[in-house]
C-alpha cells in the first residue's frame, strides 16, 4: 500500500490486491482490485473500526470523495472507510466493449458469469484478509444492500454490522415478479410527473412526433429513438429528477430556418443518461441480479407486454420506463453492439447460483439497520419488508421521506439514524 494522501479534512490511501477471475477455477486468471481507505485526518493514528461501501449499480465504481460531507461525514466520525470498486468497475479491471473485443461472445458470457454478488463479496474477503482485519461493518446503497445481504447469508462471522440503503432485496422473488411490481411504481411516477408540470404531457408527446417522422441522431452518432426516449424515465426515482425532466423539456427544441429540430443540448442530455453506455455491466448483468437457478430470459421485455400503457402507438400519450434493461438496447446503442450475442447467451443462462441462505438470514445475529422508502420505484417495498420479516436481528426506518438517491441527498442524517438504530439492537 502507498502512503497516505491527505486532502484537506480527508486522508487517502490506495489498495491493490489480485484475485481470482474464477474463485471455482483458480487457473482461469486474475483480476486487479482496487479500494481507497479513507479517514479522517483527526484520527490517522487512531484504531478505528473499518466499514466498507459497497456502491448501487450493478456496475458502478465507488464515489470519488472530494470533500467530508454527506454520508462520508458521518462515517468518518467512527469508522475508518473503505471504498470498493466492484470487481469490472472503475479501477478495478474494468469491463467495457472495448476490453471484452478480443473475447469471442460465448467467452464474454462466460466471463460475465464472475462480476454477481457472489464474487464482489468474496473479493471483499479477500481485501479484509489482506488488510487483516477480523470484522468489519458494511454500507450497502441500493445494489449494495443485495451484496450485503449475500455477505450476511455466506460470511457473518466477518461483519461486525450492516447497514442498508434502498437496498433489501427479495430472497426468492424471480426477475418477472420483480418488474411486475416496479413497472407499477413506474406508472405511479409517471402519473405524478405528468400531474405535477403543466404541459410536459404536450411537450413529450412533441418530442416523440418528431422522432417517428424524422431521423435524428445522438451526439456520438446514434439514432436515438422512442423507446431510447422512454428510458429516461429512470430519472424520475431519484428526488429531483423531475424537475430536471422538467426543466429539460423546456430546452428540447430549437428552431433553424423556420424548422424545429431537437437541440443538440437535449440531445446531450439524453446521451448523457444512458448510463449503460459508459457501464456495460449495468446492462447486460442487470436481470441476472435477481436470477437463482433459472434464466431471466429478458424478464423486463416479456412483462412490458402486460402494461399496455408502455406501448407507444401514434396518438396516444407517451409514458416512460424505468430501471429495466431491453434486448433493444443491444442493437441501438452503439457501446452495447459488441456484446449483443454475449447478452442474449447470459439471458438464457438457467443455471445461475444461489444468492441468499434464508435460513442463514433467519439466523442472523449480526445487527442489521436498513432505511427502507415507502415509494421506492428501484426497490419494491413490499419484497424489502417480506425480507426484513425474517432476516433476524434487524430493525428498519420506512419512510416516505426520500427517494431512492436518499443516501446521495441526505447521507449524514439517514447514516446518523441508522447507527443508533444498530446500537439498539
Amino acid at each position: 500500500m502507498q502512503d497516505f494522501i491527505y486532502s484537506d479534512e480527508l486522508c487517502f490511501r490506495n489498495i491493490k490486491i489480485n484475485v481470482p477471475v474464477n474463485y471455482e477455477q483458480i487457473n482461469d486468471g486474475l483480476l486487479m482490485i482496487y479500494a481507497r481507505e479513507v479517514v479522517h485526518k483527526s484520527n490517522i493514528d487512531k484504531n478505528l473500526p473499518w466499514l466498507v461501501y459497497l456502491q448501487g449499480g450493478p456496475g458502478f465504481a465507488a464515489p470519488r470523495p472530494e470533500t467530508n460531507s454527506g454520508w462520508l461525514k458521518t462515517a468518518l466520525k467512527y469508522y475508518r472507510v473503505l471504498l470498493l470498486d466492484q470487481r469490472g468497475t472503475g479501477a478495478s479491471s474494468a469491463i467495457s466493449s472495448q476490453t471484452l473485443a478480443a473475447k469471442s461472445p460465448q467467452l464474454q458470457a462466460e466471463y460475465l458469469t464472475h462480476f454477481r454478488a457472489d464474487n464482489i463479496v468474496r473479493d471483499a474477503e479477500q481485501l479484509r484478509q489482506h488488510l487483516g482485519i477480523d470484522q468489519w461493518a458494511l454500507l450497502g446503497q441500493s445494489f449494495g444492500g443485495f451484496c450485503a445481504l449475500h455477505y450476511l447469508s455466506f460470511y457473518p462471522q466477518s461483519l461486525s454490522r450492516v447497514f442498508m440503503t434502498g437496498g433489501i432485496p427479495s430472497i426468492t422473488a424471480t426477475a418477472d415478479e420483480v418488474y411486475q411490481a416496479t413497472y407499477k411504481r413506474v406508472a405511479d411516477k409517471n402519473k405524478a410527473f405528468f400531474k405535477r408540470f403543466a404541459g410536459a404531457q404536450q411537450q413529450c408527446n412533441a418530442i416523440v412526433d418528431h422522432l417517428l417522422n424524422n431521423a435524428v441522431y445522438l451526439p456520438n452518432g446514434q439514432l436515438f429513438t422512442v423507446e431510447q426516449f422512454q428510458t429516461w424515465g429512470i430519472t424520475l426515482g431519484g428526488e429531483g429528477g423531475d424537475l430536471a425532466m422538467y426543466y429539460a423539456l423546456e430546452d428540447a427544441f430549437v428552431t433553424v430556418e423556420g424548422q424545429q429540430q431537437l437541440s443538440y443540448t437535449f440531445l446531450n442530455a439524453m446521451l448523457n443518461q444512458q448510463s449503460y453506455q459508459t457501464n456495460p455491466i449495468y446492462a447486460i448483468l442487470h436481470e441476472a441480479i435477481y436470477c437463482q437457478q433459472q434464466a431471466s430470459e429478458w424478464a423486463a421485455e416479456r412483462v412490458r407486454h402486460q402494461y399496455p400503457q408502455y406501448q407507444y402507438q401514434t396518438g396516444s400519450d407517451v409514458r416512460f420506463t424505468g430501471e429495466m434493461v431491453y434486448p433493444w438496447m443491444f442493437d441501438q446503442m452503439t457501446c452495447l453492439q459488441p456484446l449483443r450475442e454475449a447478452a442474449h447467451l447470459l439471458a438464457h443462462k438457467k443455471d445461475w447460483p444461489l444468492l441468499y441462505c434464508a435460513q442463514q438470514l433467519a439466523n442472523n445475529t449480526v445487527p442489521v439497520a436498513a432505511a427502507v422508502y415507502v415509494e421506492d420505484m428501484y426497490v419494491e417495498y413490499r419484497y424489502s419488508c417480506e425480507t426484513l420479516a425474517l432476516l433476524g436481528n434487524a430493525k428498519s426506518w420506512q419512510t416516505n421521506q426520500y427517494e431512492h438517491n436518499g443516501l446521495r441527498v441526505d447521507g449524514e442524517h439517514i447514516l446518523e439514524q441508522l447507527i443508533v438504530l444498530a446500537d439498539s439492537l
